[in-house]
């Protein structure tokens, strides 16, 4: 089952005198510019309604309803942040780096397992999927040559399977 709230970044410290909190995205950070709402745990009881959200170097600028101190703001500092996934617009084809960890991956042409997804590296081109494989991991890059068929509520991936990929060929 996919988890209702999913970790979003951490707020990192304060920003001026005000209140406003600096946090570090764990995505790619105009993605957090979306939400109108943070929770504070993965259950959601504890929110933080955005007044304002914007990019900041390598960090975003977090304004939240009632907190219009630093002393205020120091307070959520190292705290995670949560968005919910029903207020996440993904694109067709996109996903959380988390829905995709703890997937069985498959070929897709003998439809044999080949092991589960363990981590993911953003290596800037594109994602790089660990598998684990008879207690070895593989890296495997997330590319349309590769990848055929992710299905996240299903909990599995197809991928196109070439020679020596899983040291099964010389």
């Amino acid at each position: 089952m996919l988890e209702k709230f999913l970790e979003a970044g951490k707020i990192v410290g304060t920003h001026g005198v005000r209140g406003d909190m600096r946090v570090q995205p764990w995505c790619d950070d105009s993605f957090l510019l979306k939400f109108k709402t943070f929770y504070l745990d993965k259950q959601g009881n504890e929110k933080l309604n955005v007044i304002s959200i914007k990019n900041h170097g390598n960090v975003c600028i977090l304004k939240a309803k009632n907190i219009d101190s630093i002393e205020a703001a120091e307070s959520y500092r190292n705290k995670i942040i949560y968005i919910d996934r029903a207020d996440a617009k993904l694109e067709i084809g996109r996903y959380f780096i988390s829905d995709i960890i703890g997937c069985s991956v498959f070929n897709v042409e003998t439809n044999e397992e080949l092991g589960e997804i363990t981590d993911v590296s953003q290596t800037g081109a594109n994602d790089v999927w660990h598998i684990l494989f008879k207690g070895n991991e593989f890296l495997i890059p997330n590319v349309p040559e590769f990848v055929k068929e992710v299905n996240i509520e299903e909990r599995y991936v197809k991928i196109s399977q070439i020679k020596g990929m899983f040291d099964d060929e010389d």
